[in-house]
């Protein structure tokens, strides 16, 4: 049996915070559940939602040279910028990373607290992976220090949104980026797609020959409720599916 890998986070870039924030709520049917006035060193602010036991998370930068802004420059806007996965050893998850080719951009080592290990995303693709672990968090609903540690979990309302069931990159050459991805998660690709616990990673083809993290796949439990606010909003880009903080979000129940 392979080593515990879940979908646990998604963190988005938007050029400005609360407009996007009341968008996420009110769509969604979210309160936000954590900000982290930590991020501000990084020259960002944020808010976190839970999304059942899967967090989004959006960050606006708040001042010029950041790399959040950068990302915003570079990519036009569009795209997540990055994936978050729990796993029991960050460091060995690094460890296998840097043994095929992908660098670390970031880390933070909170003995008995929470160890982070962001990898670069130009050896990523698409989107910059993350692996973190809580001390204490294997209880999908015990406590996540990205969301301030405990108390997140009184902002979870799942009577619009149950969750996050997946994500979807895209690429000029999907099926070299899923093997790429594979290699890096340590998961078998199967029918262009890698499964991680209680969610699948996808990959389909770009529409303008750029790689980026497209898709984010939401568990509904109201979709029409869902979809009547995004169009309300002017957010609808389909009958199933909006457009925020540059990424799209496919509504399935």
């Amino acid at each position: 049996m392979s080593e515990q890998l879940r979908l646990r986070q998604i963190c988005l870039v938007a050029p400005e915070l609360e407009r996007a924030v009341e968008d996420m709520s009110a769509i969604l049917g979210l309160p936000v559940c954590h900000r982290d006035p930590n991020v501000a060193t990084f020259g960002v602010e944020n808010a976190l939602f839970a999304a059942g036991t899967t967090f989004l998370e959006i960050i606006a930068p708040t001042r010029e040279g950041t790399a959040a802004g950068r990302f915003l420059e570079r990519s036009g806007g569009r795209g997540g910028y990055i994936a978050l996965f729990d796993c029991p050893d960050p460091k060995r998850r690094q460890a296998h990373a840097e043994s095929i080719g992908v660098s670390t951009a970031f880390t933070i080592d909170r003995p008995g607290i929470y160890q982070c290990v962001q990898l670069h995303p130009r050896d990523c693709r698409a989107t910059m992976l993350e692996f973190d672990r809580t001390e204490g968090g294997e209880e999908l609903t015990g406590p996540y220090w990205p969301a301030g540690g405990d108390g997140w979990q009184r902002y979870m309302d799942q009577s619009r949104t149950r969750g996050v069931t997946g994500i979807e990159a895209t690429s000029p050459d999907p099926a070299g980026l899923a093997r790429h991805w594979a290699a890096i998660l340590e998961r078998a690709v199967d029918h262009d797609a890698i499964a991680v616990d209680g969610a699948t990673v996808g990959f389909g083809p770009s529409d303008d020959g750029k790689e980026r993290l497209e898709t984010i796949i939401l568990d509904a439990a109201d979709p029409e409720a869902i979809m009547a606010e995004a169009r309300s909003r002017g957010k609808d880009t389909g009958s199933d599916r909006f457009a925020l903080c540059g990424m799209t979000f496919r509504v399935s129940r």
